[in-house]
């Protein structure tokens, strides 16, 4: 449950709804398996997951919610191959030839028939709503994902205006800075990962791992005017991140220290354990999202 990636959207009015009411809102969208010819079903469940039912998790004004996807695996190549079988068939008992709408008509008749019949995988989004600090963060790191989060919670809720976050200062240009003056924030520390790009939409891409990025290699990219998009950084010791030039919060990594706070809940209860561990990750999640909005000169008006 400890999210590994965050995409923060600000609200732009105050969440009024209870975890109550939001409950009884999701319900009517709970989570359902896929129909026979449904390619995809979207849908939501119990938050803290085991033998739990509630859609909605409440702690001190934040709201998880989790939301299922599942989708019917039929692979293109299968579909490309059973088409053209078809077509040649029909072109040589027919002596005729199979135009592009016949051939859509056709492939649609084919994925009818092969779905009831083809292989479900699933996967789970969290999210959770912070009613206090108006911000919903969701555990993904492709904004499509996210989106598809957002655009469902809608769907029940009827309205939820956000949008993306934005600052006072240019991400690249304050990282850049970070390292060619080596005037990181001091709760920061550096790690060993940063990607640095050439200016304009062409420029090149250089991707340095395991390196010390306050040394010659990347002194040198820097000077050849290079800017960083994305730096490897550890905050107050309790999280280690990959900000991104568009402020996502990337492959998350919470501190052992921090994770152990939680230790003296008994194991046997998950619900309990889980709930512990999401008051102490949505507590550091919001404080870092909110430092790296100052970091980067406020939010924008």
């Amino acid at each position: 449950m400890w999210f590994k990636n965050v995409r923060a959207y600000r609200l732009t009015s105050p969440f009024t709804l209870s975890a109550e009411q939001l409950e009884e809102l999701l319900a009517e969208r709970a989570f359902q398996h896929c129909g026979a010819t449904q390619p995809s079903s979207l849908g939501w469940v119990p938050a803290l997951g085991g033998e739990t039912t509630a859609l909605v998790h409440p702690v001190d004004g934040r709201l998880l919610l989790r939301m299922k996807r599942e989708e019917r695996i039929l692979p293109p190549a299968v579909v490309k191959e059973m088409l053209q079988e078809k077509v040649a068939a029909i072109e040589e008992e027919q002596a005729r030839k199979v135009y592009r709408k016949e051939r859509l008509t056709l492939q649609d008749e084919i994925v009818l028939d092969c779905l009831p019949r083809a292989f479900t995988r699933s996967n789970s989004l969290y999210a959770y709503i912070d009613t206090r600090a108006n911000w919903i963060f969701v555990d993904a790191s492709s904004a499509t994902r996210a989106e598809e989060l957002l655009n469902t919670l809608r769907e029940c809720i009827g309205s939820f205006p956000v949008l993306l976050p934005q600052v006072n200062e240019a991400p690249t240009a304050t990282m850049t800075g970070w390292l060619a003056h080596q005037s990181l924030p001091a709760d920061f520390a550096l790690g060993e990962e940063c990607e640095l790009r050439e200016p304009g939409d062409e420029g090149g891409v250089v991707r340095c791992k395991g390196v010390d990025l306050l040394g010659e290699e990347v002194e040198t990219h820097l000077n050849a005017g290079r800017q960083v998009v994305k730096l490897a950084l550890n905050w107050e010791e309790r999280v280690n991140l990959v900000l991104a030039e568009d402020l996502c919060l990337r492959r998350l990594k919470f501190s052992e220290e921090l994770v152990g706070q939680n230790d003296d809940v008994a194991e046997d209860d998950l619900a309990v354990r889980l709930d512990a561990d999401f008051a102490l990750m949505s507590s550091a999640i919001t404080g870092l999202q909110e430092r790296v909005m100052a970091l980067f000169g406020g939010e924008a008006e």
